[in-house]
């Protein structure tokens, strides 16, 4: 039986890169993956996902460049030569962390694995022989790291068919619909709907609660849903749920507060859930919670020292780059360094139509804090770069305390907003203050440049807006 210092149980955004950590800091690390290295981000989530809303983006900007001057005639959007370029991206990505585990002489081993002891899994191979479909291989390690993620949660209520499918099943059709129903309007559900609808699908969102992508402030919603009505076409209904679901050869059918909807697919995006089935947690001391996850630590320790769990499968925030995070802190404590708390801040991005991105303390969140706080915004509509590029749609704001002035929070919803939050990201764990990040120069003409006159803006000082009013 092969001994290795460190087992990761689990290949994705968490699971490699705490394999390669370990690998660096000298330890023996091996790592199981039941299906693809990169899990289900790289494979079935972010990463194809963003491949194909790139795709819908470029058939957007095309088609509306008449704008800028720029004219092109009949322009079609290949859906099959879409999937091809997604495919294309996570083939080339895979093979890229294969290369990484193997130049970090990470042992890469393929299949299930079973807890038969804190100390020593079970790791159940498929075979190519009809008589013995399975094998089974032991390895022993001093630390395990379970990373094993989470998978769409599918109402049992729901009709079993080829019409009804997840973020996954969407992933993988070779064909969009003429119209489509979206269940659920969190950040998948409203990616993927603007994805459909940007490309021509009739789209319908369907919200149990009072409203869509609820993480976000109001005024940061009202944007991104003007838009998704507005611009892209579609409808969304919140405060009912979506009853009475029907699927057949011909489309879906459901009812919403009375009103009936049919559409040519239901895209079931309620959320996610651990994953942690065929792990035998309990042979290893292990249990899991109400919810369904692995209790940890702030250093991702579980109730049994040697076993670590990070990411999804462990109950924190839900996002491939806090899993990243968690990887590091989870491998270094693991190969013997001194543990270190998960990092508190973690960015969120949203690839809707606008993008949205968010970071730290909302405005929601300081009043139920009863928290005094000052609010800087700026329009893109006011920056110069945003309207030479013809996307003046949108606005960032900043959060700062009333008394220190000290950066709290950011969101901002447009052009680039997941890459421009992670200037006030940065800024925010660094704990500079609004005035700060005024002071600091930004090249001119940037869409970065918005965070320095939001900043101005929060102190009334902005060069690039009207005056407040006086009382």
């Amino acid at each position: 039986m092969e001994n290795f210092d460190v087992v990761i149980i689990g290949a994705g955004p968490g699971g490699y890169p705490a394999a390669i950590r370990a690998a660096q800091l000298g330890a023996k690390v091996a790592i199981v993956e039941r299906e693809n290295l990169g899990g289900t981000c790289l494979n079935v989530g972010c990463i194809p996902t963003k491949a194909l809303i790139a795709c819908a983006d470029a058939f957007v900007h095309l088609r509306d460049a008449a704008k800028l001057g720029v004219k092109a005639e009949k322009v079609t959007a290949d859906f099959s030569a879409m999937m091809a370029h997604k495919q294309g991206v996570v083939a080339q990505l895979r093979k890229g962390v294969g290369a990484l585990l193997a130049g970090n002489g990470v042992k890469v081993f393929q299949g299930q694995a079973a807890f038969e002891a804190h100390d020593q899994i079970v790791i159940e191979h498929r075979t190519s022989n009809t008589e013995h479909p399975t094998s089974n291989e032991r390895i022993k390690a001093g630390k395990f790291i379970i990373a094993t993620g989470s998978t769409s949660v599918v109402p049992g209520f729901l009709p079993k068919h080829e019409r009804v499918v997840e973020s996954r099943g969407f992933l993988d059709l070779q064909k969009l619909p003429v119209s489509m129903i979206v269940m659920g309007g969190g950040y998948i559900g409203c990616e993927l709907a603007c994805l459909a609808a940007a490309l021509g699908v009739q789209v319908t969102i369907v919200e149990l609660l009072e409203d869509v992508l609820m993480l976000l402030d109001p005024d940061v919603r009202r944007e991104v849903k003007k838009h998704m009505e507005q611009k892209l076409g579609m409808r969304i209904l919140t405060g009912k749920a979506l009853e009475k679901i029907q699927a057949g050869a011909d489309g879906v059918t459901a009812e919403v507060g009375g009103e009936k909807l049919s559409a040519g697919l239901l895209l079931v995006a309620v959320g996610r859930k651990p994953v942690t089935d065929g792990l035998e947690l309990e042979r290893a001391g292990l249990k899991i919670n109400e919810r369904g996850f692995i209790p940890v630590d702030e250093c991702n320790r579980t109730a049994v020292a040697n076993i670590f769990a990070i990411g999804d499968v462990n109950g924190g925030m839900q996002l491939a780059h806090a899993a990243t995070s968690q990887a590091i802190i989870a491998a270094e404590a693991a190969c013997g360094k001194k543990p270190r708390k998960n990092e508190a801040l973690i960015p969120g991005v949203i690839f809707t139509m606008p993008e949205v991105a968010i970071v730290g303390l909302t405005e929601a969140d300081a009043k139920k804090q009863n928290r005094a706080v000052k609010i800087g915004r700026f329009p893109f509509a006011a920056l110069g770069r945003a309207l030479a590029t013809g996307t003046p749609e949108g606005f960032v704001k900043l959060i700062a305390d009333a008394a220190t002035d000290q950066l709290l929070g950011a969101q901002a919803v447009g052009a680039h907003a997941t890459d421009l939050i992670a200037e006030p990201t940065a800024a925010i764990r660094a704990e500079l203050t609004s005035a700060e990040l005024g002071r600091t120069v930004h090249a001119h003409p940037t869409f970065g440049e918005i965070w320095m006159e939001a900043a101005h803006a929060l102190h009334g000082e902005c060069i690039h807006a009207a005056p407040r009013k006086k009382a």
